[in-house]
């Protein structure tokens, strides 16, 4: 009887420390929520504002960092290395949702205005990256191996217009297309007509 109640509880013990392996292999670094009344840009100490720009990682080790726009993120990522990385998002342009760095598309041209001026949206999929490049007549599909190599220059034109608050006005395309989202309002402007 001993020993058939020390082979379940072996077979217990065995069970239980398997589970705690696998789930100290599967840690899910979940996307925090952004709180605009304390969430500062890790890199440029600007607000990050709960919009489609923001972006965030969190290290093996449960420090969470946010980033106004994803050309700070990549600044962050050079400066410490990717390695003590346990999960980077960025959000989708057209939804918000967040998601995994890896597993976006990007849209990059000069001309779009994002809050540091990297000219960097983020899409869910391709289909949406494309979609929004169709309308707005500019930018190039990019994946997050493609940003490994980019430039990540900022658009010295949009620096010089970006707003009191220090963040560039956000726009959904070029600037003057009339078809802006202001960083104040966060308003898109739906009139086509030009005064």
């Amino acid at each position: 009887m001993n020993k058939s109640l020390n082979r379940r509880w072996t077979l217990v013990m065995v069970l239980m420390f398997g589970m705690v392996l696998l789930t100290a292999c599967g840690t899910k670094y979940a996307a925090l929520p952004i709180n605009e009344d304390v969430d500062i840009c890790a890199i440029c100490k600007m607000q990050v504002k709960d919009d489609a720009y923001a972006t965030q990682l969190t290290t093996k080790d449960g420090q969470n960092y946010k980033f106004d726009d994803i050309g700070c993120m990549n600044q962050w990522k050079t400066e410490n290395g990717t390695e003590n990385i346990g999960m980077d998002y960025v959000r989708d342009y057209n939804d918000k949702e967040w998601i995994e760095y890896s597993k976006a598309t990007y849209v990059y041209d000069a001309s779009l205005r994002t809050p540091m001026a990297y000219g960097i949206l983020n899409f869910k999929d391709k289909p949406s990256a494309e979609a929004f490049i169709a309308e707005q007549g500019v930018g190039t599909i990019m994946t997050a191996e493609d940003l490994a190599s980019h430039d990540w220059k900022q658009n010295t034109e949009n620096m010089d217009m970006m707003g009191e608050h220090g963040h560039a006005e956000h726009g959904h395309g070029k600037e003057g297309d009339g078809n802006e989202m202001h960083h104040e309002g966060e308003m898109k402007e739906e009139s086509g007509h030009q005064e």
